[in-house]
């Protein structure tokens, strides 16, 4: 879907400008993103495998939802819009923390050029994985890992197809996160 997004610049400031996704991608114009990573009480990480018709790394396992923000929409609404779309699950504002903004300046070989700014957030995960809706758009699958299953697969991220290698040390910025909220 072609949403119209809003642009930011290098310092994550809005312009007061918009755009087609399409076009700030072509154009590697700066903009927000939602991330949001689910954990359980008993030390799990809800990961999405991306869909297969993902046009960047389909098929890979990444933050548990993710998407772009709406022009005029804020980041939190935008972040709670994304979790009902992706996996079928209302939440609320409160439930959001936010763990801090982090940059993500990519090109890829099908000329998209990404130069996303990731507003984080971590969220309790406080229903069963079988009550979830992934998005078929987005999401091929779900699944719950350990931190320590969760840290073996990061570390092994450049060989084992399993993560995007290229965000490790965002992953494990989140996963420290995580780690001090369950510990």
């Amino acid at each position: 879907m072609d949403e119209l997004i809003d642009i930011v610049n290098i310092n994550a400031k809005p312009t007061g400008q918009s755009a087609l996704k399409s076009e700030i991608h072509s154009k590697g114009l700066y903009h927000n993103t939602a991330h949001i990573w689910f954990y359980t009480n008993d030390g799990k990480i809800l990961l999405a495998q991306r869909a297969a018709t993902k046009s960047i790394y389909p098929l890979l396992w990444d933050v548990s939802v993710a998407g772009h923000i709406n022009a005029g929409e804020s980041i939190e609404n935008g972040a709670i819009r994304e979790i009902k779309e992706e996996i079928g699950l209302q939440i609320k504002p409160t439930d959001l923390e936010k763990i801090g903004v982090f940059e993500c300046f990519q090109s890829y070989p099908n000329g998209i050029k990404d130069n996303e700014f990731h507003n984080t957030y971590i969220v309790k995960l406080e229903v069963p994985i079988a009550s979830l809706t992934p998005q078929e758009e987005e999401v091929q699958a779900l699944k719950l890992v350990t931190i320590s299953t969760f840290k073996t697969l990061l570390e092994n991220s450049k060989i084992n197809g399993h993560f995007v290698a290229s965000n490790y040390n965002y992953y494990k910025k989140v996963l420290n996160y995580i780690s001090k909220k369950i510990s």
